[in-house]
């Protein structure tokens, strides 16, 4: 779980970031001046290089060793302990270890003496893991001591625990906790954390700010003083890396296409900087979509982003140019609103293989469905190639999961999501809950039919994939059975000992 890959986006958009950001704020967190502990709080209103500012930060700390720990939360992430709080302690601990030798004997003697604390709550792997260990080295030691930086990224997509833990929820039962409880359990074990005269590290934290994160760091609400809040959107102008990502991404497509040098037109590069509006999404989504394999060349591609216009009136919404985007890029596929119903039930179960979500979803299993809806969108969604291989029972079309069948959908920004959940800004695309969980439900019927009338032998990942569905449908829709189909009895499936 360490701070995640930094690709040539990362590093174009993070350079000029820290260039430019107020020093007297970003190297108090990175320099370390003095030894008393603060928070330092980084925001951002949506898309302009967070994630990117903190990498590069990761990677500035390390090299001057300067780096306690970092951690970075993605919701899309496959990895479930990137997506929720259970492994946040025991990463940090994991990571502090590997700086002295005491300080690992330490840990791993805390972790004998208390087996059990793996499964304990923040709080106390905190204190057992991080705090006493640090104490007790601090205390005995005579060598340099500790200092450093723990970074923490993304919190706000922190999942609640439970989400993920089927057995804990009923079908018509709501989960016992929220999002931003389990968020808020976070800042809470790092303000005691940076509070504990033992502990030498600053935090650097970043997030969207979000309600609990304005909350937890408002003066009024607490008598703990934090640093200096640091706001990407406000603080600092993004046109300069966006410039010079877009010069590099287009000689490099100009290279690989055998583009005249005079590709892209005068002015292009201004037009989609304006665009933008400060947003790298959006950059970083006409690089894709004109570099993905999309039918046409990518002279084309252009001219027709050149030419769209903004679905409303740019002024009064950054984003305006981004969904202009995604509405052309949805567009192109051939039948735009099952796609859009595609990419919401992706990532519903963004977890399971490619394979057998394409299994569930196709209505037929040998129509070629998935890449005849999503063929034009690779510039949104990175879609595993097919695997050609076949599971046991040879020709009932079930497919075995090796090698690229494990792959999973990948979205490339959650911006995404966020466009087509808003009916205010997909229009015509929106698809509300309801039909969403109609039509997951609907391929759940089929996929049961199938099983019972064919007596086909699906894959074990897939049923996991149809014992889930029922407990997701539940946490969407207050009362699921009221309007939807019942299923086909699981026994047909073998599914008890999974529903159980």
């Amino acid at each position: 779980l360490d701070f995640p890959p930094d690709p040539d986006r990362d590093k174009q958009s993070s350079r000029l970031v820290l260039q430019q950001a107020p020093s007297t704020t970003l190297q108090s967190a990175v320099m370390l001046r003095n030894a008393i502990p603060t928070r330092e709080s980084l925001s951002k209103t949506t898309w302009t290089g967070k994630t990117a500012v903190m990498g590069s930060l990761a990677v500035r700390c390390a090299a001057n060793g300067i780096l306690g720990a970092t951690f970075f939360f993605a919701s899309w992430s496959a990895s479930i302990r990137r997506r929720r709080k259970t492994a946040f302690v025991l990463t940090i601990a994991h990571q502090l270890a590997q700086h002295r030798e005491d300080l690992k004997s330490t840990i791993s003697a805390a972790i004998e003496k208390n087996p059990g604390v793996l499964e304990k709550n923040l709080h106390v792997q905190m204190d057992i893991l991080v705090l006493a260990p640090l104490s007790e080295v601090v205390r005995r030691s005579e060598g340099p001591r500790l200092r450093g930086a723990i970074i923490v990224d993304g919190l706000e997509e922190c999942e609640a625990e439970q989400y993920h833990d089927t057995t804990r929820i009923g079908l018509r039962g709501k989960p016992a906790r929220t999002n931003a409880q389990d968020q808020l359990e976070i800042l809470q074990v790092l303000q005691v954390a940076s509070s504990d005269p033992s502990f030498p590290f600053r935090i650097l934290l970043a997030s969207r700010p979000e309600r609990v994160f304005r909350e937890f760091f408002d003066p009024r609400n607490s008598p703990a003083s934090f640093a200096q809040k640091l706001d990407l959107h406000e603080d600092y102008n993004a046109d300069a890396d966006i410039i010079l990502f877009l010069e590099s991404q287009f000689n490099l497509i100009r290279r690989r296409y055998n583009l005249p040098p005079s590709w892209p037109p005068p002015g292009a590069i201004q037009t989609l900087v304006s665009n933008a509006s400060g947003q790298f999404i959006y950059a970083t989504t006409v690089i894709r979509f004109l570099d993905t394999g999309h039918r046409k060349p990518p002279k084309a591609l252009l001219e027709a982003i050149l030419k769209m216009k903004a679905i409303r009136n740019i002024a009064s919404n950054p984003l305006e140019q981004l969904d202009a985007l995604y509405m052309h890029i949805l567009e192109a596929s051939p039948d735009p609103g099952m796609s859009v119903r595609w990419i919401y039930a992706i990532s519903i179960l963004h977890i399971f293989p490619a394979s057998d979500i394409k299994m569930l979803l196709e209505a037929d299993p040998e129509s070629g469905e998935a890449e005849h809806l999503l063929g034009n969108l690779h510039s949104l969604i990175r879609v595993p190639p097919p695997s050609d291989s076949v599971g046991e029972g040879g020709s009932n079309g079930t497919r075995s999961h090796s090698g690229p069948a494990d792959e999973l959908f990948g979205f490339y920004h959650k911006s995404l999501l966020d466009f087509l959940e808003d009916p205010g800004r997909c229009g015509k695309l929106y698809v509300d809950k309801v039909e969403l969980v109609i039509f997951v439900w609907d391929r759940f019927v089929r996929a049961c039919m199938r099983a019972c009338d064919t007596q086909v032998s699906y894959p074990e990942g897939f049923l996991k994939i149809l014992a889930f569905l029922p407990v997701y449908s539940a946490l969407v829709v207050a009362s699921p059975h009221s309007f939807l189909p019942t299923p086909v009895s699981a026994d047909c499936l073998n599914l008890s000992q999974i529903l159980d």
